[in-house]
């Protein structure tokens, strides 16, 4: 692995590069770049100038150069252009080889030309970093060279901190073009991430460092560093993983605390409070005050009855004492302001129940060692509680929503509970039902389109659990829309074994009823459903649709189709719908149309008439209803289930127009989707070749050599080769190396 103290490489910002070039070429005046703190400005600065460390004594040549603010110098005029106004040995007003890149201003009071513009006369590129940070006087020249227009200027700026007038008429007079950095996405947070240390980096690692650093470059530099150094980031088969709690170094610290230096002594110490997990709620005289835990520290709830209040007081005095707030008590306005401006700036949020979490996922480790350093007026003494049986109840209750989430298509807005912090952390190992947890988890985020999130949190379980049959599933089904077959393989060889109806493996207790059948109550896996447990009523069926995808990949289509066939069964339950569904994405919506059509008639929610819709709509070739149905999916969250839609769509549509921007719609759903193909996709991606020749296209993309694949599909090694040279001519490939580029649909 690369030392990730070394200089990371730019990524991420290549489009906003080009636009900064194109606005510093000849005839222009430059840019404004702005951003928040740690979205990389002066690295993009630094990518798009580079000032040169040495130039000659003479400087004869138009020449760049770099101004920078800082906050030391906001008091002395003219500080940050010292090192360019000084008079150089040739008194022509030009900065000297020496003062071009010296790093330390001069001192006030030196001998300046009488015009600071025309001492810049040589320099026909300038670089401001920081302008923020700028004097006035500094400020007003930076202003005055852009109006001249005979110094190109890029000019970075922090966003949400003041800014000296004269900066920010640079864009409001329209002077020079404004570039706004946006945050770093989770997807670009993982091309950096591989890029610097230099292979695979594990999904949830990923999610966490990006949902940690909140797209703050610094801060994402400084845990990979201190990670690194604890030994926590570890190599496991060519994936970098991370589990364990956040290193709290001091550089780490003092990142998180410059996000909270705003906040006034009332709000830090309900921060604190907040962060110590102690038992805390705000309720109602008459209500019985059962105090939470750290996982919901301070919740509300209130009765319609009317009720007269019982405590008073500031929030952290309400909450120091131990006394709960009442809502209508004399300090519980100042209670419920303090929370609202907590609310406001970010720091906390608030759902519907009135439960408060620290919004920063490090606001809470850092103000717990905060508030154990002496002298800094916390409470010491309050550790975060011990875990209880609240916990096993927790999590059991995270596993039916997720399951519930997944029956009924309701997969935006997933919250990050006991379960994803146990898994981060690293702890949980005397919790029975993480393993579930994981892998009801990986099958959210495998509907969702995170394919790779959903094979990251199966091989949670599986370190967990190594034979859990759930986490299994997943990880072959994910794997098989990676086209990493012989994960799929490995996985499914540990399942069950395939043929006959998989839902033998099923206990007759789950067959009892269905919680989609006219009459149960609750949602479509509600509590009152039978064994929720995933042994029961889910690993069999999981295990044949993971089947059923790997043999897509593979290319064999025909045993796909009766693998899902097998899934489906006879007689429809409430697991039957992705698994009908599934012979719908094989292309074959007439075997199972009929049977949808049922299915939603009886089902509660939006799911199922929608997938049914699909059935008719692809049975029928109507691209118009193909489209409304992948924006229907696309709603739900099932974003790979509605790139297949517009890929269908694109495919029937006989309009030319609309069948590219059923196409182009596919494409940026998929682009999402992590990597992920399925047979849909391929065949929107090579619409050039025969089925034989996806087939082999496909193995070959997925690693196997001729041979292999001529074993596989029993044919000789010379019509295998024949059919990939014909297909290297119809794709435009020149060998098996670029095969993989040409399954993304474009």
């Amino acid at each position: 692995m690369r030392n990730p103290r070394c200089s990371w490489p730019f990524t991420a910002r290549t489009e906003e590069l080009d636009l900064v070039r194109r606005n510093l070429a000849a005839g222009r005046r430059g840019v404004v770049v702005t951003g928040a703190a740690g979205s990389g400005r002066s690295r993009l600065a630094a990518e798009a100038v580079p000032v040169p460390e040495a130039v000659t004594e003479a400087v004869t040549e138009p020449v760049h150069a770099r101004v920078t603010g800082t906050p030391d110098t906001l008091d002395t005029p003219l500080a940050a252009f010292a090192h360019l106004l000084s008079r150089s040995p040739r008194r022509a007003g030009l900065p000297t080889s020496r003062s071009l890149t010296g790093s330390s201003p001069r001192p006030a009071g030196l001998l300046c030309p009488p015009d600071p513009v025309e001492a810049l006369d040589g320099v026909r590129v300038l670089v401001v970093d920081d302008a923020h940070l700028l004097d006035d006087s500094s400020a007003a020249l930076v202003h005055r060279l852009a109006r001249r227009g005979r110094t190109r200027l890029l000019v970075t700026v922090r966003e949400g901190v003041p800014v000296p007038e004269d900066v920010s008429r640079l864009w409001k007079e329209n002077l020079l073009p404004r570039v706004a950095l946006a945050p770093m996405t989770e997807r670009e947070c993982g091309e950096l991430l591989s890029r610097t240390v230099g292979g695979y980096v594990d999904a949830l690692t990923v999610r966490r460092l990006h949902r940690a650093s909140r797209g703050d470059l610094r801060l994402l530099r400084e845990l990979v560093v201190a990670v690194h150094a604890g030994g926590d980031l570890s190599n496991v088969s060519g994936t970098w993983t991370w589990r364990g709690t956040p290193p709290m170094t001091a550089r780490v610290r003092e990142l998180v605390e410059d996000t909270i230096r705003d906040v006034d002594g009332e709000e830090r110490e309900a921060l604190e409070l907040i962060a110590s997990g102690r038992p805390l709620r705000l309720v109602m005289s008459g209500e019985p005050r059962e105090p939470t835990t750290a996982s919901a520290p301070l919740t509300s709830t209130a009765s319609g009855a009317r009720s007269e209040p019982t405590a008073s007081g500031t929030l952290p005095e309400l909450l120091a004492s131990g006394e709960p707030p009442v809502p209508g008590a004399a300090g519980a306005g100042t209670a419920f302001g303090v929370l609202e401006r907590l609310r406001a700036k970010g720091l906390v949020t608030v759902d519907d129940r009135l439960s408060v979490r620290l919004a920063h996922p490090l606001h809470g480790p850092v103000l717990r060692a905060a508030a154990r350093r002496p002298g800094t007026g916390g409470p010491s003494g309050s550790p975060r509680l011990p875990r209880t049986s609240a916990t096993a109840t927790a999590l059991a209750g995270e596993c039916e929503d997720l399951t519930a989430r997944a029956y009924a298509g309701r997969l935006s807005g997933i919250p990050r509970g006991t379960g994803e912090r146990m898994a981060e952390d690293d702890t949980g190992w005397d919790e029975p039902a993480m393993p579930e947890f994981c892998a009801r988890r990986a099958r959210v985020a495998r509907l969702r389109g995170e394919t790779r999130e959903a094979a990251a949190w199966s091989r949670e379980g599986l370190r967990r659990s190594p034979h859990h049959r759930a986490c299994l599933a997943e990880l072959a089904h994910a794997s098989a829309y990676l086209g990493d077959l012989t994960t799929a393989r490995q996985a499914l060889s540990r399942g069950p074994a395939p043929g006959g109806d998989a839902r033998a493996h099923v206990r007759p207790a789950a067959q009892d009823r269905s919680p989609m059948s006219p009459g149960s109550s609750g949602s479509p896996m509600s509590p009152a459903a039978p064994e929720l447990a995933g042994d029961a009523l889910s690993w069999a069926l999981a295990t044949e649709r993971a089947r059923t995808w790997t043999l897509a990949a593979e290319g064999d289509l025909d045993g796909a189709l009766r693998s899902a066939l097998r899934a489906a069964g006879d007689d429809p339950l409430d697991d039957d719908l992705f698994a009908l569904h599934d012979v719908v994405r094989l292309g074959t919506p007439e075997l199972v149309v009929d049977r949808l059509g049922e299915l939603a008639g009886r089902a509660r929610g939006d799911l199922a008439p929608l997938l049914a819709r699909h059935a008719r709509a692809l049975a029928g070739r109507d691209g118009e209803a193909l489209d409304k149905v992948g924006r229907g999916l696309a709603g739900l969250g099932l974003t790979l289930h509605a790139a297949e839609a517009f890929a269908h769509a694109a495919l029937v549509h006989e309009d030319r127009r609309a069948s590219q921007s059923s196409r182009n719609r596919a494409s940026a759903l998929a682009g999402t989707c992590q990597g992920a193909r399925s047979s849909a996709l391929v065949n929107l991606a090579l619409p050039r070749l025969t089925a034989r020749q996806r087939q082999i296209v496909s193995l070959a993309a997925a690693g196997l050599t001729n041979r292999q694949i001529a074993e596989q599909l029993t044919v000789s090694i010379r019509t295998v080769a024949n059919h990939l040279c014909d297909a290297y001519a119809r794709l435009g490939s020149s060998d098996r190396a670029g095969l993989g580029r040409l399954f993304t649909v474009g």
